[in-house]
């Protein structure tokens, strides 16, 4: 029997979003814990002590970025009470990291000695072909991997320490669950599961220094303050957890992926010397209204109205600000560590394209690990769960001006 494609879905509730009983039920509990959960330091802080038992949250530096963060989210127009908790709640978590990472490595210090080999770091814009390619290589075995539900929990508390099966999992299974009934369109613009291989830009959230946070809300304070300071610390923070990961679960060689790194390749280079970098392309107008579309839509999790033109314009503007710095630092990256692939190059030979990749890193695919990634392919054809139809237009956006905004990018790479 030949497979149905789904009809494409057209967001028409992107900026007054609609609700369905069950989901509205979820928000007004969640509103009504608003109280109990203030965007304040102080509190925040309190809570994460209070869950965990401990005090030590690390070197001080984050103190600083987090009160421009919170700073930043109190500013987002029509930010609503379930907004504000969703806020709270994720933040906690990421003080928890700290705490239970400060707590291990002071009991564990010989992890600061174990010694990562060089990574492979995937680096292009959203909708590029990055996570389609990160699963390929994450199926075949090949390379140590973040599920979600570790990124989002790097160390257990001790008192769960050795549980079977993981209570991380059972508490990531019910996450996704709930995401999905609130945005259940989201998994056609970018599926998540509660252990698909997860982007480690997660870790770098628990130092408080990500581009992460503009994509959970419109918070223009925090992109300047973000851009005005080196990245180095924070990635460097990123290394000791990959050590810490490694020392609690194994691995032999990191697959990275994020299109964060696009503007930090320089600093990848400095803090991972050796490292393999992929670097993905795409026409970059289709890339830009996809992601607005992405944003917008998951913005009814914190606002409303949601701005969709507001969205629109941050993100052509921010999107062209990474390209610009991707155009700048390409060169960084030594030509034998790196390749440049576009998207309809690599849609056109999944597999031959994977062997190249591996092959730049310096490794090898057994046949049983190609068979994985075939596997993989077979149960994950693209547009299999729907699409969502997009267009400039729906944005109020030009394709001629949009596409101009990014001459400097297609004339470097897709020419």
């Amino acid at each position: 029997m030949a497979d149905v494609t789904p009809a494409p879905i057209r967001l028409d509730d992107l900026a007054r979003p609609v609700w369905g009983p069950d989901a509205r039920a979820i928000r007004d509990a969640m509103a009504a814990l608003a109280p109990e959960c203030p965007l304040d330091a102080d509190r925040l802080h309190a809570r994460a002590v209070a869950e965990t038992g401990l005090t030590d949250f690390g070197a001080e530096g984050y103190r600083e970025r987090l009160t421009v963060f919170l700073a930043a989210i109190r500013e987002i127009d029509g930010l609503d009470d379930a907004g504000i908790v969703n806020f709270h709640t994720q933040i906690v978590q990421w003080l928890k990291n700290r705490l239970l990472l400060t707590d291990l490595l002071a009991r564990h210090p010989e992890i600061h000695d174990i010694t990562l080999a060089p990574p492979v770091v995937i680096a292009g814009l959203p909708r590029s072909g990055t996570t389609h390619l990160h699963n390929l290589l994450a199926a075949s075995g090949a390379f140590r991997t973040l599920p979600y539900w570790e990124s989002n929990e790097p160390v257990l508390a001790a008192a769960e320490a050795g549980l079977s099966p993981d209570p991380r999992q059972a508490r990531m299974r019910a996450t996704t669950a709930v995401v999905d009934l609130l945005m259940p369109h989201f998994p056609l613009m970018h599926e998540m599961t509660f252990d698909h291989a997860h982007e480690e830009i997660q870790l770098l959230a628990n130092d408080f220094s990500t581009m992460l946070f503009e994509t959970l809300g419109h918070v223009p304070r925090w992109r300047d303050y973000y851009l005005q300071h080196d990245q180095t610390s924070a990635y460097e923070y990123l290394a000791t957890q990959l050590k810490v990961l490694q020392f609690l679960r194994g691995g032999r060689r990191w697959l990275l992926k994020s299109p964060q790194h696009l503007e930090q390749l320089p600093v990848l280079n400095r803090v991972f010397p050796g490292l393999t970098v992929v670097v993905t392309h795409r026409d970059p107008v289709p890339v830009a209204v996809s992601m607005i579309a992405m944003i917008a839509y998951s913005a009814r999790m914190h606002r409303a109205p949601v701005a969709v033109d507001e969205i629109a314009a941050y993100w052509v503007a921010r999107l062209r600000l990474m390209l610009d710095a991707l155009v700048r630092d390409r060169a960084s990256i030594a030509a034998d560590r790196s390749i440049d692939i576009t998207f309809d190059d690599f849609l056109a030979d999944e597999t031959g394209w994977l062997r190249r990749v591996v092959e730049v890193a310096g490794e090898e695919l057994t046949e049983g690990q190609m068979r994985s990634v075939e596997e993989y392919l077979e149960g994950h054809r693209r547009g299999r769960l729907g699409r969502v139809e997009t267009s400039a237009a729906q944005f109020g956006l030009s394709e001629d001006r949009l596409r101009a905004e990014f001459g400097a990018y297609v004339r470097r790479f897709l020419a």
